[in-house]
């Protein structure tokens, strides 16, 4: 079991439910969200319209989550100043940049250019976050590796927890993602990678399901791969939805969690409906993060020795 530090024990504490569970709101999209709203040329939305869509969500759902992920552009000092984010909901932020450098196939993140942890750490956030785009058989991947450490070492010196996001893809530029090739090499590539980035010791991983259920439907070995990545994980690790469909999402949830104006309609109704039953599912059967880490021990001294 793990140790941790007071600071990050308490910007956990923050950013889980009461039992230790985290139901995070993700709301950090930026090009991705602009295809969103206009998939014909998502180039012509405007950063307004970005944080008025985020805020809208963040008004509406943050209530029934641990914690809300925003972006430092659109998101995060916006949902604060306009009190769409209640005080007793923890703030993740996201470290990176939109873009990926070098070859597509062999990609290194970027961090956003003028944003740190020091700052998130001083906007009142509980947490930072990097989406990493990982293959362990990479050339990349010592690279990648290399950034967490840095990062982790800013996350220390600040005392806030990093929830470190994989994102698998596939080295040969002839396979999709979402080809049935892919699906057969992808159980193996998020448990290694969940194993090597486990390692590094970030506080949190999110990580994609390890099997594609569009191809293996058969709930043993959804849950067989579960069972074998949280095996595999050193730390606490959280589910990302992965643009599933909802109802794919909520069986893996619950699957993950057994073994470990018409928008403001749509907000007020369906959306809530669908946050909250996923937030009921990991609050009755979620493992707590503090399973993964022993407290450290205190005593009348520790203030000196902080």
């Amino acid at each position: 079991m793990s140790g941790l530090t007071i600071g990050r024990a308490r910007a956990l504490q923050a950013s889980a439910t009461p039992n230790g569970v985290f139901t995070i709101l993700a709301m950090d999209h930026r090009d991705a969200l602009r295809v969103m709203v206009n998939p014909a040329a998502p180039e012509t939305v405007s950063a307004d319209t970005l944080t008025d869509l985020k805020l809208a969500v963040v008004q509406q759902l943050a209530p029934l989550a641990s914690a809300v992920l925003l972006d430092p552009i659109y998101g995060a000092a916006q949902a604060i100043v306009a009190g769409a984010l209640p005080g007793h909901v923890g703030l993740l932020c996201a470290l990176e940049d939109q873009g990926y450098l070098g070859n597509p196939f062999a990609r290194q993140t970027a961090l956003l250019d003028g944003w740190n942890v020091e700052k998130a750490k001083r906007l009142g956030a509980t947490g930072v976050k990097i989406l990493l785009l990982y293959h362990p058989d990479s050339p990349a991947a010592e690279q990648q590796e290399e950034l967490v450490r840095g990062v982790l070492r800013e996350c220390a010196r600040h005392e806030i927890p990093l929830f470190l996001e994989p994102i698998s893809y596939a080295l040969d530029s002839n396979v999709v993602k979402s080809s049935a090739q892919f699906a057969r090499e992808r159980r193996r590539i998020v448990v290694e990678s969940v194993k090597r980035l486990g390692a590094l010791k970030p506080d949190v991983l999110k990580v994609e399901f390890a099997v594609d259920v569009k191809y293996e439907t058969e709930r043993a070995v959804w849950a067989d791969a579960c069972a074998e990545l949280d095996a595999a994980s050193p730390v606490p690790w959280a589910l990302l939805s992965a643009d599933e469909p909802f109802e794919v999402f909520r069986e893996q949830v619950r699957v993950q969690a057994l073994e470990n104006g018409a928008r403001t309609n749509f907000l007020e109704t369906l959306a809530t409906h669908r946050f909250q039953t996923l937030v009921e599912i990991a609050r009755e059967y979620g493992k707590p993060w503090s399973a993964r880490y022993a407290m450290p021990n205190v005593n009348a001294n520790w203030y000196r020795e902080f």
